[in-house]
């Protein structure tokens, strides 16, 4: 069994935070040396500055002072510069980001927006006779914009059949159908479509509910002429 560790057992800073923490510091022989060695550092620094350019009453050299100062100086008006250039970058980046950021998604739908002109060009030469064709075409395109936005994130949501979901469906009807639990999505009016999980535009779809003389759902109904 691992015994827990009383105040004798700690050492350094944790028995100075629990003692803090009760409201007396007691001495303690880690606290006076840490102090020691604190005005050790104090005063060998203040005797290098006495020796190595003080003065005639002791005090600092001002041309020593001037000179660390102009170094402060000049390494302050880097970083300022350096961080005026990287502000400046950030924003021109920024701002391309804003205007070319679906260039690759254009670059994608150029060719389907090739292969749309083409169908509707066959279509002019052949009269308007060729529909097979033309609608042929109009397949194809749509098949290949599809793969374009699926290719960068977007996807369909057709749900058809499924329980109404209000997260990602905007009901617009409800329809009376017996067949169907209440809630179930009996038509689609216009597909939703996400971008990596994030809802564009919600399925619009019609709702199923229940008829007034319905039997309750999980029950059967009795069939008609049967008093039993």
């Amino acid at each position: 069994m691992t015994r827990t560790p009383d105040r004798e057992d700690k050492e350094g800073w944790e028995s100075l935070v629990e003692e803090a923490s009760e409201g007396s510091l007691a001495p303690s022989p880690e606290l006076e040396r840490a102090m020691r060695e604190a005005a050790d550092a104090v005063e060998v620094r203040e005797a290098g500055a006495r020796g190595g350019g003080a003065g005639p009453e002791g005090e600092a050299d001002p041309r020593a002072l001037e000179a660390e100062l102009g170094v402060l100086r000049d390494r302050h008006l880097r970083l300022q510069a350096d961080f005026e250039n990287f502000r400046r970058r950030a924003l021109k980046e920024r701002a391309e980001a804003f205007e070319f950021g679906h260039q690759n998604l254009v670059k994608d739908l150029v060719p389907t927006v090739d292969n749309l002109g083409r169908a509707i060009e066959h279509a002019r030469r052949s009269g308007g006779g060729d529909f097979a064709g033309l609608l042929q075409g109009v397949e194809l395109v749509l098949r290949e914009l599809a793969s374009v936005l699926g290719k960068h994130g977007v996807e369909r949501i057709d749900p058809q059949g499924e329980p109404f979901d209000p997260s990602v469906h905007e009901a617009m009807a409800q329809r009376e159908d017996d067949t169907k639990a209440t809630g179930t999505v009996v038509q689609v009016l216009e597909p939703g479509y996400s971008l990596r999980a994030r809802l564009i535009r919600p399925a619009r779809v019609i709702v199923s509910k229940r008829s007034a003389d319905a039997a309750p759902e999980g029950t059967a109904r009795k069939p008609a002429g049967d008093n039993e």
